[in-house]
C-alpha cells in the first residue's frame, strides 16, 4: 500500500536523524527568514531547564486557554504520535497541517548543510502557529538552550526550571557549565522566572540575568508554593495569594513545577498586560495533563507510566513509589537508553520495588535488554527480560494482582511503546 503523503512527510523527517545534533542558529535563522519570521506573530513563553519543562508547559498552556488565549504549545519528545509534539488549544496538530508545515519548511533554503531533525521540527511549529494564529506559544527547550534551535524566538517571559548534570558532551561537564547554556535562552530586558536551588548553577543564571537588564524571579525568595490539605497546594507570590489549588498531575514534585507555571502568570500579568483570572489558573490546573508522567492508565492491577529517563527524575518516582504505595507489591517495567545513567538509574527505580522486568525500547540508543539486566542484578534477585516493551508490560500485568502496581519507566521511549501497547490491548 503506498505511503499518505503524511506518512511521506514523517518518513523524510525522521530521516534527518542521521544529521544528529548541531548546535547552532544560523540554520534556523535561514529558515524562518524564509519563512517571514513567523514567530513574530505571537507571544511567547520559552522555557529551559533539566526537569520539569514540558511539565510547565502542560500547566501553562490550559491556564492561558481558560484564560481566552489562543495558545500553541511546542515540547518533545512525542509519545506515540509526532502531532503531539505541537499542540494548538492542547490539542495535537491534525495530519494535513503536519503536512503543510512539513513540506513549507522543505521549500526554504539551506545554507551549507541540511536541517536536523529538532531544527526542521521547531521551524514547523512556529510556522504551524503563526499559521493557527495563535496569540501564545509555549515554547520548551530540546537540549540546552544558548544554541538550542528554539533560541531564535524572541519571548516575553523565560523559565528555568532546574538543573542537573544531562547530555554532557555536549552542555558541559559541571553544573555551572550547563547552566550557562540553558541560561542562554534569557534576554535582555525580558523577565526570567527559576526554580534554580542556591549554589553555582543559580550564580551563573542570575549573574546572566543581571548583565542583560532581566528582571528575576526566584523560587523561595519570590514566590513559593506550599501543600495544604490532602491533593491541594496553595500559592504566595509577590502579590497574590492562590489558596487550595487543585493540581491536574501527580506527584510532589508537580506543586513544585507549578510554583514556576503560576510566578509565570503572576509576572505576565503584572508586566505584559496580559488577564488571567484566578478562576482561569485555578481551572487550568486542574485540567492540566501530561502523558506519560505518572499517568495512571490502569486500575487493576494499577499501571504507571512515567518516563523518568534521568536520575533526578527517577529519584522522584522512587520517592512517589514509596509515599504512595509502601505497603504494595509493585513491579518494575524498564529500559533505559545508552546516554543515560543506567546504574544510578536502576538502583533507585529498583528500591521501592520487589519485583524488575528488563524491555529494549526500538531505537538504536537502548542499551541492550541482557546489558541492563546484569546491571539490575547487582540490586535485585528477581529480574527477568522481555525484550518487547508491549510483551513485557502484558506479562508484568499478568504476573501481578488487582492490588499490586506495575510502574513502566527509564524511557519515554518506553513510556510510547508502552502506551500504544497498552492501546492495543484496550486499556488505554
Amino acid at each position: 500500500m503506498p505511503q499518505s503523503k503524511y506518512e511521506e512527510s514523517l518518513s523524510a523527517m525522521y530521516a534527518l536523524r542521521r544529521f544528529g545534533i548541531k548546535l547552532g542558529l544560523d540554520a534556523i535563522d535561514a529558515v524562518l527568514t524564509d519563512l517571514g519570521h513567523p514567530q513574530n506573530d505571537y507571544r511567547i513563553i520559552h522555557i529551559a531547564g533539566t526537569n520539569g519543562k514540558g511539565s510547565v508547559a502542560a500547566m501553562l498552556s490550559p491556564i492561558f486557554q481558560e484564560a481566552g488565549y489562543r495558545v500553541g504549545r511546542y515540547t518533545s519528545p512525542h509519545l506515540e504520535r509526532f502531532n503531539e509534539r505541537i499542540c494548538i488549544d492542547n490539542a495535537p496538530i491534525g495530519d494535513a497541517l503536519v503536512v503543510s508545515a512539513y513540506e513549507r519548511v522543505c521549500a526554504t533554503p539551506r545554507l551549507g548543510r541540511e536541517l536536523t531533525f529538532f531544527e526542521f521540527t521547531t521551524a514547523m511549529a512556529l510556522y504551524a502557529f503563526a499559521r493557527q494564529k495563535v496569540e501564545w506559544a509555549i515554547v520548551e527547550t530540546g537540549m540546552g538552550g544558548r544554541l538550542d534551535a528554539t533560541n531564535a524566538v524572541r519571548p516575553e517571559l523565560t523559565v528555568i526550571t532546574n538543573i542537573a548534570l544531562e547530555h554532557k558532551a555536549y552542555l558541559g561537564n559541571t553544573l555551572a557549565a550547563i547552566a550557562g547554556e540553558k541560561a542562554g535562552i534569557v534576554k535582555a530586558g525580558v523577565p526570567l522566572v527559576t526554580g534554580v536551588s542556591p549554589g553555582s548553577a543559580r550564580d551563573v543564571i542570575l549573574k546572566r540575568a543581571e548583565g542583560l537588564g532581566a528582571p528575576t524571579y526566584i523560587k523561595g525568595r519570590d514566590f513559593r508554593c506550599r501543600r495544604s490539605r490532602e491533593g491541594q497546594f496553595s500559592y504566595f507570590g509577590r502579590s497574590h495569594v492562590w489558596r487550595h489549588l487543585i493540581p491536574g498531575l501527580q506527584g510532589r514534585h508537580q506543586i513544585e513545577n507549578a510554583a514556576l507555571a503560576l510566578a509565570a502568570c503572576e509576572t505576565l500579568t503584572e508586566t505584559g498586560g496580559v488577564d488571567i483570572s484566578e478562576e482561569a489558573i485555578r481551572n487550568g490546573l486542574a485540567c492540566s495533563r501530561w502523558p506519560g508522567r505518572l499517568e495512571v492508565v490502569c486500575r487493576r492491577p494499577l499501571v504507571i507510566l512515567d518516563g523518568a529517563h534521568n536520575l533526578m527524575a527517577a529519584r522522584q518516582l522512587a520517592r512517589y513509589l514509596k509515599e504512595q504505595y509502601a505497603h504494595k507489591k509493585i513491579t518494575l517495567v524498564i529500559g533505559v537508553l545508552d546516554d543515560k545513567a543506567c546504574e544510578p538509574i536502576l538502583k533507585e527505580l529498583m528500591a521501592p520495588c520487589h519485583r524488575v522486568i528488563i524491555t529494549q525500547p526500538v531505537i538504536d540508543r537502548a542499551v541492550p535488554a541482557n546489558k541492563l539486566a546484569d546491571i539490575a542484578g547487582k540490586f535485585a534477585a528477581d529480574v527477568g527480560v522481555v525484550h518487547d516493551v508491549g510483551a513485557a508490560v502484558a506479562q508484568a500485568m499478568k504476573q501481578s494482582a488487582d492490588d499490586e502496581v506495575v510502574c513502566v519507566a527509564g524511557s519515554l521511549y518506553v513510556v510510547g511503546e508502552a502506551r500504544s501497547a497498552l492501546r492495543e490491548m484496550g486499556v488505554v
